[in-house]
């Protein structure tokens, strides 16, 4: 895996050794940056079911302020922290938290995200964590997005609480999801 563009642009990343992590592809990625691009810069961003933390490591690259890595899984916890250490970001840049998506969100947060990209396994309940980003104020800034990874056959809910989808991005039998606040 590769970092596509940016401060990092180039660098390669360790990949999950376990085929039970699914990378977004790197052609995904260009295509979600590409539209991202206008307000990446200085953003406080989440990558949730961060897996490799490639999502993440592109926003940082192009510009992120802060970026905040979650998986419940230790073994990606660490993936993450050895790529940022292998890329020497600065720790002041980034959080690498270990927890189940749902139980981070349920959470009360002083500073919202900018951008929040979700990319649950494709077998995932996502409506928890719809929900929360729908219905709690705290966790979305006001002009802020949520992006969620989904299989094609996954519908997305055009609206949860006060998020509406604006955008779908369709990339062969993978969906993006684009929500912002209505």
């Amino acid at each position: 895996m590769r970092i596509i563009s940016g401060q990092y642009g180039g660098r390669l990343l360790k990949s999950p050794p376990d085929h039970r992590t699914r990378p977004t592809s790197g052609r995904l990625r260009e295509t979600l940056f590409n539209i991202l691009a206008p307000r990446i810069d200085g953003t406080r961003f989440l990558d949730l079911c961060a897996g490799s933390g490639a999502i993440g490591i592109e926003a940082l690259s192009r510009g992120a302020e802060f970026v905040t890595f979650v998986d419940r899984s230790k073994k990606a916890c660490a993936l993450i922290e050895e790529n940022l250490d292998k890329l020497g970001v600065p720790e002041d840049e980034t959080d690498v938290q270990n927890f189940e998506a749902e139980t981070f969100v349920g959470r009360p947060y002083e500073v919202p995200w900018d951008i929040a990209f979700f990319d649950p396994p494709y077998d995932a309940d996502y409506s928890v964590v719809l929900h929360e980003f729908g219905d709690k104020t705290d966790l979305l800034a006001d002009d802020g997005v949520l992006i969620v990874e989904h299989i094609a056959r996954k519908q997305m809910p055009d609206a949860v609480g006060f998020l509406r989808r604006w955008r779908l991005l369709k990339q062969g039998d993978t969906h993006l999801s684009f929500y912002e606040k209505a």
